[in-house]
């Protein structure tokens, strides 16, 4: 089947370099995988007066209001609650952008990843592309 001792060595030496460019792949992987999961997005509003962090997918983790929050109309504190959520799952998603490009560098994959993140986390920008 193969011409020479040559051929079939080269033929395995691509072979052993496909199985280990795959398995650095995977490793890559779990390691992005594992880091994503731990993290979280934090934010705070002007005055200070309201604390938010997100979990990993972006959902309430924690929230902290200052006592100062009672001497405001109640519908200022929701509005404050939602806009620094917004800006918590801002945080988030360019952690999230850091960690997959740091990981995955210019590879396609790693786009598609930020984007799923960004559609999903700040819904209201849009694509990447909408915002060039």
């Amino acid at each position: 089947m193969w011409a020479d001792d040559a051929a079939l060595d080269a033929a395995e030496r691509r072979l052993d370099e496909w199985e280990s460019s795959l398995a650095e792949q995977v490793n890559r992987a779990k390691t992005l995988s594992a880091t994503m999961r731990e993290l979280t997005g934090t934010a705070h509003n002007a005055d200070r007066t309201v604390d938010v962090t997100v979990d990993s997918s972006g959902l309430l983790l924690d929230l902290r209001l200052d006592e100062r929050i009672r001497q405001q109309p109640a519908t200022h504190t929701a509005q404050q609650i939602l806009l620094t959520t917004t800006a918590a799952r801002a945080d988030l998603h360019r952690q999230v952008s850091d960690a997959v490009t740091e990981s995955l560098g210019d590879d396609p994959s790693a786009q598609a990843i930020i984007d799923s993140y960004r559609s999903r986390l700040l819904p209201d920008q849009g694509p990447n592309d909408a915002r060039r």
